[in-house]
Order: C-alpha cells, then sequence, then structure tokens
C-alpha cells in the first residue's frame, strides 16, 4: 500500500506491528541462546566435575568405579569409545545424537571421558521453541491491536482539530483553536493555524478598505459621465446620428456602473439583507431602469403581492438579465409575469420593427457580461432556467416567495 494512501492512523498500527514482531523475534532469539549456554554450562560443569573427582581418587589408587547409568557413563584410556576418542579435550556435543555431550579429560590419572545424556533439555527446548514462535505470532498481533487502539487515541485530538477546521466559514474569521488543545506539538500547530486566520482576517480587512476606495472612486467618473449624457440628451432636436451615439454611451455607462457594483458586491462578500418588496413595483423599478435607454421598448408588468428578497442585489440582477434580452434598434414589448416562484419574461418585437443587424450582437452595449451575472444569481439562488434571446424564465428560491402579501418570516 502506497504510504501517501495510508492513513496516519494506520500507519502507526503498521509501525507498532513492526516493533511488536522486531521486540518479539529479539526475545526469543535471546531466551533460545541463554538456553543453549545454559545446556552447555550444565553438561561442562557436571562432566568437569566428575572428571576432576574420579582423577583425584584413581591418582591417589583410592577405589573409584566409574559412572554407568542411562544418563552418565565414564570411561578411561583405552576404553573410551573409538567415536569420542578424536574429540578434543573440553566438553562438546555428540555430531550424531542430540541431547548428547561428551567431556574429554587429561587428568594425572591419564585420558578420562564422560558422556552425559541430556536429550531431556532437548526435548524441553523444542517446547520451548515452540512457545517462543507462538510468542512472536501473538506478541505481533497484540502489538497491532495495541498500535491502533493508541493510535486512535492519541489522534483523536487531531480529528477534533481538523472538525473544528472544517467548521470555520469560508469568510476569514479570528480564532482561538490553541485554548482548546494541549501545549504539545498539537497545540503548536493550532498556534500555526490561529496565525493563519488572523493574518486572513488582517488581509481581508485591507481588502475591504481597498474596496471601499475602488467603490468610491470608480462612482465618481462614471457619474460625471451619466450626468453629462443626460445633460445631453435633453438637448432640444440633438442630431439622430448624434442621439443614438449618446444613448449607446448612456447605455454604456449605466451597464458599467451596474457590473461594478456587481463586482464590488461579490468581492465584499457583503451578507445579503432581505426585505418584503412590492413585487410590482420591483419588477418595475427594474425594467423602468433599462428600457429608458431603448426608444420604442414598453413594459408590461403582470405580478401582485411580495417578495422577500435583497433589493439592491437584486435589482443589478434583473437590470443585467435584461440587457441580454433587448437590442438598441429593435422596439417591442417586455412582458414580467410572476407566476408562483417563477419570473416569465418575454420580448415581443413590434410587427413593424426591423430586424437587428448581426453586427450589433457583438457591439459593447448589449449586455452580455455573463459570467458575473450567474455568479450573482449563482449567490442569490436564482436559477436561470430559460435563456434565450426573447425568452427568460427564472426561479426564484422558496423563501423569496410570498405572494399573499404577508412578511416572510423565513428570513
Amino acid at each position: 500500500m502506497n504510504n501517501q494512501a495510508m492513513s496516519l492512523r494506520r500507519r502507526v498500527t503498521l509501525a507498532s506491528t513492526a516493533l511488536g514482531f522486531l521486540l518479539s523475534l529479539l526475545f526469543s532469539i535471546v531466551v533460545v541462546g541463554i538456553t543453549e549456554d545454559f545446556e552447555h554450562v550444565l553438561a561442562a560443569e557436571i562432566l568437569g566435575g566428575q572428571a576432576e573427582d574420579y582423577g583425584l581418587r584413581l591418582s591417589n589408587h583410592l577405589p573409584a568405579q566409574l559412572p554407568e547409568t542411562h544418563r552418565l557413563r565414564g570411561y578411561r584410556g583405552a576404553a573410551i569409545p573409538a567415536r569420542y576418542a578424536g574429540y578434543a579435550p573440553g566438553v562438546s556435543e555428540d555430531e550424531d545424537s542430540a541431547g548428547i555431550h561428551v567431556g574429554i579429560f587429561d587428568t594425572s590419572a591419564g585420558r578420562l571421558a564422560f558422556v552425559i545424556d541430556l536429550s531431556d533439555i532437548e526435548r524441553l527446548e523444542h517446547h520451548l521453541n515452540l512457545f517462543l514462535a507462538a510468542m512472536v505470532v501473538l506478541g505481533t498481533l497484540v502489538s497491532g491491536w495495541l498500535g491502533w487502539l493508541f493510535a486512535g487515541a492519541s489522534l483523536a485530538p487531531v480529528s477534533r482539530l481538523a472538525t473544528a477546521v472544517d467548521a470555520l466559514l469560508v469568510t476569514p474569521q479570528a480564532t482561538e483553536l490553541q485554548a482548546t488543545v494541549s501545549r504539545d506539538e498539537l497545540g503548536r500547530l493550532a498556534q500555526a493555524i490561529d496565525g493563519y486566520q488572523a493574518r486572513l482576517v488582517a488581509a481581508d480587512t485591507h481588502e475591504q478598505a481597498f474596496f471601499a476606495d475602488a467603490s468610491h472612486e470608480l462612482r465618481t467618473p462614471i457619474a460625471v459621465v451619466q450626468g453629462a449624457t443626460e445633460v445631453l440628451l435633453d438637448e432640444p432636436e440633438p442630431d439622430p446620428a448624434r442621439r443614438m451615439r449618446l444613448q449607446r454611451l448612456e447605455r454604456g455607462m449605466q451597464e458599467l456602473s451596474d457590473l461594478i457594483e456587481a463586482i464590488l458586491g461579490i468581492a465584499r462578500r457583503s451578507p445579503l439583507q432581505p426585505s418584503p418588496v412590492d413585487a410590482a413595483s420591483f419588477l418595475q423599478d427594474a425594467s423602468a431602469a433599462v428600457i429608458h435607454s431603448y426608444p420604442g421598448i414598453s413594459s408590461d408588468i403582470r405580478a401582485g403581492g411580495l417578495l422577500q428578497l435583497p433589493q439592491r442585489e437584486a435589482l443589478l440582477l434583473l437590470r443585467g438579465l435584461l440587457r441580454r434580452m433587448l437590442q438598441p434598434a429593435t422596439p417591442g414589448i417586455l412582458t414580467l409575469q410572476l407566476v408562483g416562484g417563477t419570473l416569465d419574461v418575454q420580448f415581443q418585437a413590434r410587427d413593424d420593427a426591423a430586424p437587428a443587424a448581426p453586427a450589433v450582437q457583438h457591439r459593447s452595449d448589449t449586455g452580455r457580461a455573463v459570467a458575473l451575472l450567474d455568479r450573482l444569481a449563482q449567490r442569490m439562488g436564482w436559477e436561470l432556467v430559460t435563456q434565450t434571446p426573447t425568452h427568460l424564465r427564472i426561479g426564484l428560491p422558496a423563501h423569496a416567495i410570498n405572494l399573499d402579501g404577508r412578511q416572510d418570516q423565513g428570513m
């Protein structure tokens, strides 16, 4: 399994399992080594003691009968079996018989050989080896299980910290996560998160100050241009070509003003403030602000009751959507009808209206700021169900509809 795909708890468990296996194996090797040494030391002490005792007796011509039991046998001089005659002095194991130890000693009474049978100790070592093998397996499993439990307990504060971080809002906010955890590496991590959040808050404060300044600075020249355009349009009997250019300039400045407001509103992430508004008045205000710059276009409003919505943002969005549908040189009727939770907008050109030239579709004053309007609609919860050059259907959120005239208490 790839370490990058393995969870931290599993990695800790795997490390604990490996550590348990290594410790159990090391313990088993040490026990087996100690057992082998103990057997050799035991055989050497017994055989050495026998050789010293019998050698002293025989050298002093005292009566001594070498042992001949099923466990211990003694031999002297030529009586030493040929299979042991070539053994070097000292204690060694019989290469052909497990558990048989042979001691060859040169004493004052000559060479003595003693053979001791420790096969019962060999059988005990076999059982011990089986026990140690089982202990290695069991120790590995227990280490893995304990590692899983300890890792879960150790990582629980990390999980709680992650949950707290996941619960943070999208907007920057100061946090005090360090106060909720221990003063260790986890506390250092929480402190780092608190510091990062503090830096985000500071950056957001500077950003909001910039947007406030930008909003003020941008509105001033736009207002100047709009005012000058209105004054020029109010002049008596202006040249028709000049009037068309001024109307186009007015439409462009109105759209630019609305787009700047939408951009700053989205960037500031200011919370929406819904309020009850009369549906017919809202639709009338939105359409009037648009068709004012489109000569020959009138509106037909069919709505009643109240709408619960952020009026400023809703006006910006609806005006931008209406500009998508209208063409400067195409007179007609713009119908806005509110039916249930759907706002249906249709534009019907007059029968005698000349079709718009193809080049008009790409002019800068035709209201094609699609991305910004879609973002604003998404933020407000408006669903643009149908969008064609002459038909627009908008699904309003459920909490915005209140056609019986009572203020919606859900907002």
